[in-house]
């Protein structure tokens, strides 16, 4: 009888705590925050602060960006030259008064906040996280009020400057949600799903479920598993049942089967969408959807990276976190912009460099066919800059590790975790005496240390066993993939390597060790984490070009010249790394060596080698700061893509009697012919290991152009025309119909045409820009790393013939017109449609 009156008093609990009328809703919360700028005396967390004359803003939203580029900015050049500080955003709304909505949860999430963040709700503080690139959610349940209004502040504290050798960009830069639950719920990145067993006929997709309860009781939670294909069709589905404590969370483990899997690689990235219900006498309570990627991999010592059995050539590049003119705010298309292009030319891998990305990114990483190394930090107990992550390291790395692999581990194109780059602690370590056996416990995974294992750490030192430490925090929730770190220090001694924890040897630079790698590593992978780190300036170009510059002389040198440019040759690059040529031509030999990861895919904010001030961004990217490629990007188009390529540089606008060297970039041919004219200037042949072809030529105006040739035959034509005075403005959308979803993008490409219709590649004019309808004009740009005007300003100079105009869309239909002027010119137009 007892029994009956409990079950039937958690049953009337069940009646008055549970809906199945939505189960879970998940809201935009980005619309409608006001934001101001502050110093340290301003608080803004009380619900009573008037905020009415602050700027009402959506997000995500970077302040930094928003400013001219300055030279006194504390983050220096290194940092991008533009402003931190101190921001408060706030936010106020209403949840209806119901009792349905008043027995839910609720919660609020946060993508990102650089740095520092505070959340309030209702006066009362939610928490804060230091690091600005981790995710992180609050519950707001106990402090909403219902029917009337509720306040959320957020106390943004960039102002100790400066904090990154890179871009970081300010504010909440990412996308919030508001989420609510029933009280019994899938907890945060709640399900974990592996691919454990795959086979030609069937592959079994495990699947741990945390589940949540905080009912009076506890309850006999239904489990129920169901796995659609990417037509929708249910393939396998599996339940069960498990008990949850009141106020604690369960993990449940099941296993289902798939017959026929089709396997996600990177030229078919297939998806699967796993759906997990939760029910209590019947009733659902909560419903959770996680993106399933069925593959199998391995790293091998002499083979490299395989894929569902396959041997795979990881191409990769390096990527900060900003997004040019719109610095660090995430926009979904920007970065689906910048993989398409990156795609463009072969490339099949991104490193997060040096941070957890936005989700967004490894979505569309799934979506697309991506290898992605997920980098956790840039530093550790050892600080880079005055006021960087190392002096929150002690106290929140592993609740930073830990957060990121849990929410990333479902990701397929997610392959290998990178716990640092770079870091201080490869050289020298504290003497073994001073570790004392807590830490060593901590390194061993909780692994009573005996006196064997004493002996060993013996020889080991602090720096290796954080190494070890981490690398334990990363298995303890994701035991499926490699661990690695970034290494720039290849010594014997590095800690990091002496520590045995690291799944992948990972060097940064150093190509000349390269090829034996085998032999000092002969039981583990290797590969190549960050490589190149040439220099160019799109479109500008220095003869003779068959020497290298090595800019600067030594890392620790000063340099400076003039003219902040470098050569559009791959012919200069840093000290520490090489040109792209020669690293392409010693990775792509050698089977061991996993892949790479080039420094870097874009130019980026920050950074500015081999310069400083006036430069503002960097030179390493094979396509600069607005998107558009350099030249050397058809190298590689050449190298890693099956396209017909056929690319010949430089322009052809000249002084005459100047000599210029004309190099080409080709494949899928035996020869080149280049003609000046109509007049045949030779035949030029790759030798040996060569991937370019080049001619000293004399400068005449006119036409120069290249045929490529197999066996004789035509494969390709390419030309490049002496352009006149401008004319007229070209105005080119990468997208010409976009999304009325107030967040979609179209990029904008201006160039200026003479008589005869050719793009004038020395062209530098202002040119100003205007848009009528419903929509916003959010930046420019045009990859010159020394001006200073904000990014955000509707006006831009031409850099060596281009610049651009990012349009954004708004929730409305119907059609926005650009329109394009510069003086003397007349004004053009280009029209986008929003559907």
């Amino acid at each position: 009888m007892k029994n009956l009156k409990v079950a039937f008093a958690m049953l009337i609990v069940c009646s008055t705590s549970l809906s199945a009328k939505s189960v879970r809703q998940v809201q935009d919360f980005d619309q409608n925050w006001k934001f101001t700028l502050a110093d340290s005396t301003l608080n803004a967390s009380s619900p009573a602060f008037d905020d009415t004359k602050w700027r009402t803003l959506n997000l995500p939203h970077d302040w930094s960006i928003e400013s001219d580029f300055g030279k006194d900015f504390p983050s220096t050049a290194g940092g991008g030259a533009l402003p931190g500080g101190l921001g408060w955003y706030r936010k106020t709304f209403t949840l209806e008064k119901s009792k349905d909505l008043q027995a839910k949860k609720i919660f609020i999430e946060f993508d990102g906040v650089y740095r520092n963040s505070e959340v309030w709700i209702n006066g009362t503080l939610l928490g804060k996280r230091p690091n600005g690139y981790i995710s992180f959610r609050y519950e707001l349940t106990p402090y909403i009020k219902y029917g009337v209004n509720n306040v959320i502040a957020v106390k943004v504290d960039n102002s100790k400057q400066p904090n990154s050798r890179w871009y970081s960009g300010s504010g909440i830069y990412r996308n919030v949600r508001l989420v609510t639950t029933n009280s019994v719920f899938v907890d945060n990145w709640g399900t974990y799903v592996t691919t454990p067993d795959i086979n030609g006929d069937s592959a079994i997709v495990a699947v741990q479920t945390t589940v949540t309860n905080t009912m009076r009781f506890a309850q006999s939670v239904g489990v129920e598993q169901f796995l659609y294909d990417a037509n929708g069709q249910l393939v396998s589905q599996i339940k069960g049942a498990l008990m949850v404590p009141t106020g604690n969370s369960n993990k449940y483990f099941q296993r289902l089967t798939v017959k026929k899997p089709v396997l996600w690689n990177l030229e078919n990235p297939y998806l699967y969408k796993l759906v997990t219900r939760l029910n209590i006498f019947g009733i659902q309570t909560d419903e959770y959807t996680t993106t399933v990627g069925i593959r199998s991999f391995t790293f091998d010592v002499n083979k490299g990276f395989i894929l569902n059995g396959k041997h795979v050539k990881i191409n990769g590049v390096c990527n900060h976190h900003d997004l040019g003119a719109l610095g660090t705010a995430v926009n979904e298309r920007a970065l689906e912009r910048q993989l398409e292009i990156m795609k463009g030319m072969g490339v099949n891998a991104i490193r997060t460099s040096h941070n957890p990305p936005a989700p967004e990114l490894l979505d569309l990483c799934d979506r697309m066919g991506f290898v992605v190394m997920d980098e956790a930090f840039d530093m550790w107990k050892k600080k880079k800059t005055k006021y960087d992550y190392a002096l929150d390291f002690d106290k929140w790395h592993e609740r930073d590790l830990t957060d990121q692999i849990v929410r990333d581990r479902n990701h397929p194109s997610v392959f290998i975790w990178s716990i640092g780059n770079e870091v201080g602690e490869q050289w020298g370590d504290t003497p073994a005496e001073d570790v004392d056996l807590q830490a060593a416990n901590i390194a061993l995974n909780n692994k009573k240390v005996n006196e064997t294992e004493d002996v060993k750490l013996g020889r080991l030192g602090k720096n290796a066993l954080l190494t070890r430490h981490l690398a334990d925090v990363a298995k303890s929730v994701d035991p499926t993939r490699p661990i690695t770190a970034a290494c720039n220090g290849t010594q014997e001694s590095n800690p990091l390597f002496k520590s045995e924890a690291l799944d992948i040897i990972g060097f940064n630079y150093h190509e000349a060790e390269f090829a034996d790698i085998t032999k000092r590593y002969p039981k583990t992978p290797f590969i190549v984490t960050e490589s190149v780190s040439s220099l160019n300036t799109r479109g500008y170009y220095e003869n003779p070009s068959d020497s290298v510059r090595i800019w600067p002389s030594r890392w620790d040198v000063a340099f400076d010249k003039p003219e902040h440019l470098c050569s559009g040759y791959d012919n200069c690059r840093a000290p520490w790394g090489s040109t792209h040529e020669t690293n392409l031509k010693i990775v792509d030999k050698y089977d061991h060596i996993a892949g790479q990861f080039i420094w870097t895919g874009f130019d980026y904010l920050g950074e500015p080698t081999p310069y400083w001030w006036p430069s503002r961004s960097s030179f390493f990217g094979i396509v600069d700061l607005a998107g558009f490629p350099k030249d050397v990007y058809y190298l590689y188009q050449s190298a890693w893509t099956n396209k017909d390529v056929l690319h010949i540089f430089p322009h052809w606008n000249w002084e005459k009697g100047q000599t210029v060297d004309v190099w080409a970039y080709y494949n899928h041919a035996d020869e080149v012919e280049l003609y000046l004219n109509g007049a045949s200037l030779g035949k030029r042949t790759k030798q040996g290991d060569d991937m370019h072809v080049m001619w000293r030529v004399n400068y005449e105006p006119g036409t120069l152009k290249a045929v490529s040739r197999k066996a004789g035959k035509e494969v390709l034509t390419s030309e490049v025309k002496t352009a006149g005075a401008p004319v007229s403005i070209r105005l080119t959308p990468d997208r010409a119909t976009i999304k009325a979803d107030g967040k979609d993008l179209s990029f904008v490409t201006v160039e200026l045409l003479d008589k005869d219709g050719n793009a004038c590649p020395l062209a530098n004019q202002l040119v100003k820009f205007s848009l009528e309808g419903d929509g916003a004009i959010v930046g420019t740009d045009n990859g010159d790393q020394n001006e200073h005007a904000s990014l955000k300003k509707p006006e831009r100079k031409l850099f060596y013939g281009k610049c651009m105009a990012i349009v954004q869309s708004s929730d409305k239909v119907g059609v926005l017109t650009l329109k394009a002027s510069v003086d003397g010119l007349p004004i053009q137009s280009v029209q986008l449609t929003k559907k």
